[in-house]
């Protein structure tokens, strides 16, 4: 028997996922209400009070089992990897942690994360607040913000090839396909291989990150913008305010807590980042990011105990700034 299409097991997946979804509802429903707590009898309403107290925790449990198998599970997992041998099981302590902190490539993996931390985010909502504000005062605005946007429909995989091809070197004596060597040669200049100069490499690996999510802050800090009241904007306006006054001033303040919303939230994206470097320069000429580092320690090397406590680093540097965004969420929403 031949095997099914890939669309018809995509289908298929779709079919018995709802069905099983729809089933565990409706029939874990029925087992409460019928035979752990039936609605009949001398404790009829106790037996309802407590089906309304489980049912919640009833529909919570798919959501729960599967964060905890895929998220909190890896987490212990990796954290256990850390603190054992790679070939014995034998528990090593803080070992593979020492080891990470003697490597040269494990610290030039740290700067780098901190020089993107440094401009990326800055840069990428720099960028979005001044296309929303700007594409908001033209008749075309619509259409600037989809070109704007689309960059956040490619994956981080295709943002790179993209960008490698800009930045693409063939010998002088050949046509120069790589648009900044193209420019750059127009000018009289030598054709570069840029993504070999250290240093400058790192800034034009950031571009490719800028250059996705200026979209995702243009969206965002564009719906601000449309909140803001018209009645401030018009009292700034009275009071003989100009253009930049009245946006450093009045509009920016009362964003500001949607600006760092958007700074964080692009930070957690950098901390991350694994797919461009990969791509791109896969960690060399001194671009090494933790993500990528992780990887070649894990699926390269096999070293499972310093590509977990790599793994744990990154997980460090994320959650303190996961559970301030989360915070300052909830205390919103109050």
């Amino acid at each position: 028997m031949g095997e099914l299409h890939p669309a018809l097991q995509g289908l298929l997946t779709i079919v018995i996922g709802v069905a099983g979804c729809v089933g565990y509802f409706y029939f874990s429903n029925q087992f409460l209400d019928k035979v752990l707590f039936p609605a009949r009898g001398p404790n009829a309403g106790r037996n309802i009070n407590r089906a309304n107290i489980i049912r919640p925790w009833l529909f919570l449990f798919p959501a729960i089992f599967a964060l905890g198998l895929y998220l909190a599970y890896p987490v212990f997992a990796t954290f256990r990897l850390s603190l054992i041998d790679n070939d014995t099981g034998a528990f090593v302590g803080l070992e593979h942690y020492a080891q990470l902190a003697s490597e040269a490539k494990f610290w030039e993996a740290m700067r780098n994360n901190m020089l993107w931390l440094i401009v990326v985010p800055a840069m990428s909502t720099a960028f979005g607040l001044l296309a929303a504000q700007l594409t908001d005062r033209i008749a075309w605005g619509s259409l600037a913000k989809s070109l704007i946007f689309m960059p956040m429909a490619i994956s981080f995989v295709g943002a790179g090839v993209i960008w490698k091809l800009v930045y693409e070197r063939r010998p002088e004596d050949v046509e120069q396909i790589g648009v900044l060597n193209a420019i750059w040669a127009s000018f009289g200049g030598e054709p570069q291989t840029w993504l070999t100069i250290p240093l400058w490499n790192n800034f034009f690996l950031m571009i490719v990150l800028i250059w996705i999510q200026t979209g995702f802050a243009m969206v965002i800090l564009s719906a601000a913008l449309r909140g803001i009241p018209e009645e401030t904007v018009e009292a700034a306006i009275v009071d003989g305010a100009n253009p930049f006054q009245i946006f450093f001033k009045i509009k920016v303040p009362q964003i500001m807590p949607t600006i760092v919303v958007v700074w964080t939230t692009i930070t957690l994206v950098v901390l991350k980042v694994f797919d461009i470097v990969f791509t791109m320069t896969n960690g060399q000429w001194e671009t090494q990011v933790l993500a990528n580092y992780m990887y070649d320690k894990m699926f390269r090397s096999f070293d499972n105990g310093v590509g977990s406590a790599a793994a744990m680093v990154i997980m460090l540097l994320v959650t303190p700034i996961l559970v301030w965004n989360v915070y300052n969420a909830r205390k919103e929403m109050r």
